[in-house]
């Protein structure tokens, strides 16, 4: 394999994994602001 195809094979690689990354974490931060949210509505129930 020549070096230009194994730099660009791996950068390849390596933007398929920051984008799988990225697109999984802004699932788990939206799912703990909607369990943040809940608790503080249990919280402000609870209070009244």
């Amino acid at each position: 394999m020549k070096p230009i195809q194994k730099r660009l094979t791996l950068l390849l690689l390596a933007a398929a994994l920051v984008a799988l990354f990225s697109a999984s974490c802004r699932n788990t931060i939206r799912g703990a602001g909607r369990d943040v949210e809940n608790v503080g509505d249990h919280i402000e129930r609870a209070t009244h």
